[in-house]
């Protein structure tokens, strides 16, 4: 996730380059499929570097390289699919593409993978399009829904329309900003030369990927 966060704040602060949404991983919740606007194995590969999926084709709209599916399973969430897009060699088609499981490269040997390195919040964004934004997950929707999760066990859920959703994170961003963590953060990010006001703009977009747990009762 670290990489991915990174990425996206150098572009905001300079051209926007790469400027594009991104294929979102998906979630299996109460029996449903969903978009994720988190990806859970970013902190898997920040740890395991050697693991990330190779071979796949990467473009301004997967930066990561690949596509993951995940579900719940008794309140834990468990890895379900790893997918890279590849050349279809069999194809007629100039260019024509396909999806391949990765699954077993990545976790050999493995049936069940339980997320136990996941300790954050997941958002999953559903409903109408509000605002489309050519960037990322910066793109609204009419609802959401946040998921704590400690350890790969789902602890808390929340659900807001989209103007509480915003809300929400004023209030996430004004408690993170009483920690030392909000300290140390923001002057690694000053470093490259931005303003307070550019960085506590990114840290309140992007609350919920700075964060482990829901701020507020």
């Amino acid at each position: 996730m670290k990489l991915i966060l990174v990425l996206t704040f150098a572009i905001l602060n300079t051209v926007n380059l790469m400027a594009t949404a991104q294929y979102p991983d998906k979630l299996i919740y109460k029996g449903k499929e969903y978009a994720l606007h988190s990806n859970p194995l970013e902190d898997y590969f920040d740890k395991y570097p050697d693991k990330r999926p190779k071979g796949g084709m990467m473009s301004s709209a997967l930066w990561r390289g690949y596509v993951a599916s995940f579900e719940f399973i008794d309140s834990q969430l468990y890895v379900k699919d790893i997918q890279i897009e590849v050349m279809d060699s069999s194809s007629k088609e100039l260019y024509k593409t396909k999806w391949k499981t990765v699954m077993k490269e990545v976790f050999p040997g493995d049936e069940r993978i339980k997320t136990d390195w996941v300790t954050g919040i997941l958002v999953i964004p559903y409903g109408k399009l509000v605002n489309y934004v050519h960037m990322g997950y910066g793109s609204t929707y009419e609802k959401y829904i946040l998921l704590e999760i400690d350890k790969g066990d789902l602890k808390k859920e929340k659900k807001y329309n989209y103007k509480k959703y915003e809300l929400f994170k004023d209030r996430q961003f004004e408690a993170f900003r009483k920690t030392e963590e909000y300290q140390k953060l923001k002057t690694d990010l000053k470093k490259d030369g931005s303003t307070d006001e550019f960085v506590d703009s990114f840290l309140r977009s992007y609350i919920t990927s700075y964060t482990t747990k829901i701020l507020e009762d």
